[in-house]
């Protein structure tokens, strides 16, 4: 008896549904948009089973992406799914959910046609293989592509009109606000520390100084973090703080209360009119010389401080008085030293020595000679804290501090040697310990 021969296995054809939200809205519910999508792709896969279709186990859902680009961690995963030959058919529930945008869609199609990957709308039956689907296919996505950018509109509209309205429209809120209501209110802590920001930069005039006094004195930001000087800029720069909404850098009345004056305002754009290098130099060219009466060369001729000015620029320096003078001079010795190399050589030099433990002795002595109460300990703790208060003084105060640690400062070729005062620094060390007195009440 002759038999029949028996039919050709079914080919299974691998299917990969893929999802798509474009807000976060409503995703944290138990079944939402982007379970009703891969239900009713699962039904159309399972109506399919005769064909030899099967759902893949992946999700690849994309909740809170638009439409309007392919930058979207699950659709990148299919695709590489694709190119790794996992996946024969895309199920999707409408044509959008892949791409709203007409020549993003057509490079997804060259991609599904390179490794032999179908295409399928649970919604929308077309046939790409003719010249009618494909015509088909074009005119919804030039709909969907028609749709999303008339909706860009709608939102861009809304905004600039709810700007010009003075309304808040979201994003991080500034310092010195709280969102209550979506409407911003004065956070009148904050309020305080924008207002004193404002201040000091007009007393400071450098962007500079002030960030580091900023830092030294512990102040951050409303997310926790020490300003630096792209938030100052930022802050400065801020229109919000005179109670206005600005869009597209045109200014509108906010609903919100300003929180500082438009004088204050007029005082600290006066001053960013001035490039930050001319008001680095300015600021340079008022710095008391540090060393002034205090570095001397090998031979104990002292170097006195000079200037110099090209153009705008100002050049300082430390030049022996031999030079001066036109005395005969070693020719071994320094004769001119620019002074902020030298300057900045001795802070460094004299931080590096006053947390040494030589220094920390010699101080605890002599605290105990005048029959002051300091023990090593408080001593210690104090001076890991000199970096801190260095950088929270003024130029002026800088030099008085200086003069008051440093005794002499001896410039050779081979280097420069520091002699500190230890009383001085005894001095320091109670200044640093002794609490502030309370302000008398008014």
């Amino acid at each position: 008896m002759t038999r029949s021969p028996s039919p050709a296995p079914q080919r299974r054809l691998r299917c990969a549904i893929y999802t798509r939200k474009s807000t976060e809205e409503g995703l944290e519910m138990e079944f939402n948009s982007l379970d009703a999508q891969r239900a009713a792709c699962e039904a159309y896969i399972a109506s399919q089973k005769g064909e030899g279709w099967v759902a893949l186990r992946d999700r690849y859902d994309d909740g809170g992406y638009s439409g309007g680009t392919l930058e979207r961690p699950a659709l990148q995963q299919l695709l590489a799914d694709i190119d790794d030959g996992l996946v024969d058919v895309v199920v999707v529930y409408k044509i959008d959910r892949l791409s709203r945008a007409l020549m993003d869609f057509s490079r997804l199609v060259e991609v599904f046609d390179r490794n032999g990957v179908t295409f399928v709308s649970v919604t929308q039956s077309f046939n790409t293989t003719t010249s009618m689907g494909r015509l088909t296919l074009n005119i919804l996505l030039s709909f969907a592509q028609f749709e999303r950018e008339v909706i860009g509109e709608r939102i861009r509209d809304k905004f600039a009109a709810s700007r010009a309205r003075g309304m808040w429209m979201g994003g991080y809120v500034p310092m010195g606000y709280d969102l209550k209501d979506r409407k911003l209110v004065v956070n009148e802590a904050e309020a305080d520390t924008v207002r004193m920001i404002f201040t000091r930069f007009v007393e400071l005039g450098s962007a500079t100084v002030l960030v580091g006094q900023l830092a030294a004195d512990g102040v951050r930001s409303k997310r926790g973090k020490l300003i630096d000087k792209g938030f100052l800029y930022k802050m400065l720069r801020n229109r919000l703080y005179l109670g206005e909404a600005v869009h597209k850098g045109t200014p509108y009345p906010g609903e919100h209360a300003a929180i500082i004056s438009q004088d204050l305002w007029d005082r600290v754009h006066h001053i960013l009119q001035v490039s930050p290098r001319s008001r680095a130099a300015a600021t340079r060219a008022q710095t008391p010389a540090l060393l002034k009466g205090l570095i001397f060369g090998p031979t104990g001729t002292a170097m006195t401080p000079t200037a110099t000015k090209k153009g705008s620029r100002l050049y300082r320096y430390y030049t022996s008085m031999d030079v001066i003078r036109s005395r005969p001079r070693d020719s071994t010795a320094p004769q001119r030293l620019p002074a902020e190399m030298v300057e900045t050589a001795v802070v460094r030099e004299v931080r590096r020595l006053v947390r040494s433990p030589e220094i920390v002795a010699q101080t605890v002595a002599a605290a105990r000679q005048e029959q002051q109460p300091l023990t090593e300990g408080d001593v210690t703790t104090a001076l890991n804290r000199f970096d801190n208060v260095w950088s929270a003084l003024f130029p002026a105060e800088q030099a008085r501090l200086v003069r008051l640690l440093v005794d002499r400062v001896t410039v050779s070729a081979e280097g420069i040697a520091i002699d500190l005062r230890t009383a001085g620094l005894g001095a320091v060390v109670r200044d640093m310990l002794t609490p502030p007195a309370p302000e008398a009440a008014p």
